[in-house]
């Protein structure tokens, strides 16, 4: 496991002032100022900002020449093709797209290619099948800004083409490579002067939605309709809550409970959730999964069709076999990961990149197991296995290492590949994955001190300043994940007064707590319990880092604190 640091957030402010200009606590002003959020209008945007508060579609290059391109097309009945992606963000930003045609009269279908059999993104079957089936134009959606050569391809052909994505571009000699598109929307290109470019593929397909309901004199509402997917797609790609992703994020929440998508509500309904109260952690941890699933065991088609379905048995169906197909992903991910880690404990341990190859892992689960070694070791983590062809992989990474420029410096040895700074995706020769794992290694500029987990503490606020009013407060704060961070206190000195460990799986430790004023306060640890009964001994002295959660049961309520970091003093 990688070593811990704790660190306190120094960020400074007048926090009595933020919190009177904004009636909230100091408490939670420092938090929202921990958040890099500063100025009075940033910090109201941040507490209260609406959807009006979205940036106009128009700012976001060739957006303009994309609706022209669209109007002329679509009034012309001139036979459109989506072609999405796999993963969650490309599903949803599909279905944006294919409602949002359909509404505008469009003569439109769409293609997401197969994991194992296309890979990422348009490639050069899904254009000539397209071409072979007479399609005018291809619309692509969380891909084809890496396209250059199958793009050219279907220009060639005479196809219209429109990009809209959001992944980083490839540069040469400093020079943007894009491809030869008829339009391309991507916020990441350098002439877009789009403010908040850190949007995923589905808040770009949701945008032009915008615009192109905009040119037909469709509603605004009938757009806002399909808010939820596009906050979907923002929590299922991981992107930062901040700014305009925080907004989309808290108003599709709200608005999942009221979705058209009768296939929606039958995945909230299998998973057990409450359709009124979903949370952004049950998007990313549950009904993200799902949608996931079909792309990574069988085909994403089944998560699209699933969301387009209107029929409540076929709908009911679908959900069932979606739900299933993750348990069965979520035992494949264990076995995968227990392997990874051996290998690394036995073999890579000292590598500053890690690089494990399993060839016999199923592909599509690749990055869940990187992202599975990056949590464990605090490495960045490449995982590689046997595609149908060669050998393909994905990487996760940590903040202090670029893995797009990484994989930059070593792209004589690679097939293809593409990502973001903390993602990628790749294929090699197999007689490469040796000499692919050297050279990251040697070109990695990284320290010890990278090595180590650091868990940024915003407030050391003793226990008895937890009251139900300010956790209250702290729901303002929400929705949370990367980039907006559930707020995390410490507390130094604890005593234990008592310790036991319950669950069918025995992986939660409760605590009876008390300060060395005498405060007392139970405590929950969501951990291996006998593990750390063990590591505890005879101990009986903790310093946590903690949030503040109130507990109700039999209609009684309590405060408690929910242990996400500990020290054990001897």
């Amino acid at each position: 496991m990688a070593a811990e640091k704790w660190m306190l957030q120094t960020k400074r402010a007048d926090f009595n002032e933020m919190a009177e200009l904004h009636h909230i606590s100091p408490v939670t002003a420092r938090i929202i100022r921990n958040r890099d959020v500063s100025g009075p209008e940033a910090v109201e945007k941040y507490l209260r900002g609406g959807l009006d508060e979205l940036y106009s579609p128009c700012l976001l290059k060739d957006m303009d020449r994309a609706v022209l391109i669209l109007e002329e097309k679509i009034k012309q009945l001139k036979p459109i093709r989506i072609v999405g992606d796999y993963d969650i963000d490309g599903v949803c930003s599909t279905y944006l797209l294919y409602q949002a045609f359909k509404e505008t009269g469009a003569v439109v279908d769409y293609e997401i290619p197969d994991r194992i059999k296309d890979g990422y993104g348009i490639n050069e079957s899904i254009i000539r099948a397209a071409y072979d089936d007479g399609i005018d134009t291809i619309v692509t959606c969380d891909n084809g800004i890496a396209a250059v050569e199958q793009i050219k391809l279907a220009k060639d052909l005479g196809m219209t083409v429109i990009v809209t994505d959001h992944h980083d571009i490839r540069k040469e000699e400093g020079k943007e490579v894009l491809p030869p598109g008829d339009a391309i929307v991507n916020p990441k290109q350098e002439a877009c002067m789009y403010p908040f470019p850190e949007i995923c593929g589905g808040m770009v397909a949701f945008k032009l939605v915008q615009a192109l309901y905009e040119a037909f004199g469709i509603s605004k509402e009938k757009w806002l309709d399909m808010v939820e997917f596009a906050a979907i797609a923002t929590v299922g790609d991981v992107m930062k809550l901040q700014d305009e992703n925080r907004i989309i994020v808290k108003e599709g929440l709200k608005r999942i409970g009221n979705t058209k998508s009768l296939g929606l509500l039958k995945l909230i309904e299998k998973n057990n959730l409450d359709k009124d109260h979903i949370t952004a952690y049950q998007i990313g941890f549950v009904i993200g999964p799902c949608l996931n699933a079909g792309g990574r065991l069988v085909t994403a088609k089944l998560a699209l069709s699933l969301l387009l379905c209107q029929e409540e048995e076929e709908a009911d169906r679908m959900a069932v076999e979606l739900k299933d197909l993750n348990d069965q992903r979520k035992d494949m991910t264990k076995a995968g990961t227990d392997e990874a880690v051996k290998l690394v404990e036995d073999h890579f341990y000292r590598d500053k990149v890690l690089v494990v190859y399993l060839p016999d892992c199923h592909e599509s689960l690749a990055g869940i197991i990187a992202g599975r070694l990056r949590e464990r070791f605090q490495k960045p983590a490449f995982v590689l296995t046997d595609g149908e062809e060669h050998v393909k992989g994905s990487g996760r990474s940590i903040e202090s290492y670029h893995m797009f420029d990484a994989l930059m410096e070593v792209k004589d040895l690679l097939l293809k590949f593409g990502g973001h700074p903390m993602a990628a995706g790749l294929s090699l020769l197999k007689e490469n994955v040796d000499e692919f794992r050297r050279a990251l290694n040697e070109h990695a500029e990284l320290t010890e001190e990278d090595f180590v987990k650091k868990v940024w503490i915003d407030v050391p606020m003793p226990l008895e300043y937890i009251s139900e009013p300010l956790i209250e407060e702290l729901d303002l704060l929400e929705p949370y994940g990367q980039g907006n961070e559930k707020p995390l206190f410490a507390q130094k000195d604890l005593s234990i007064r008592s310790v036991r460990v319950l669950g069918k799986n025995r992986n939660v430790v409760k605590f009876s707590l008390a300060t060395k004023a005498g405060t007392p306060m139970d405590g929950l640890l969501f951990e291996d319990g006998d593990s750390f009964v063990e590591e505890l001994g005879d101990s009986r002295q903790l310093d946590v880092v903690y949030y503040p959660a109130v507990n109700e049961y039999n209609g009684n309520k309590s405060l408690q604190i929910i242990i996400k970091n500990y020290r054990i003093l001897s």
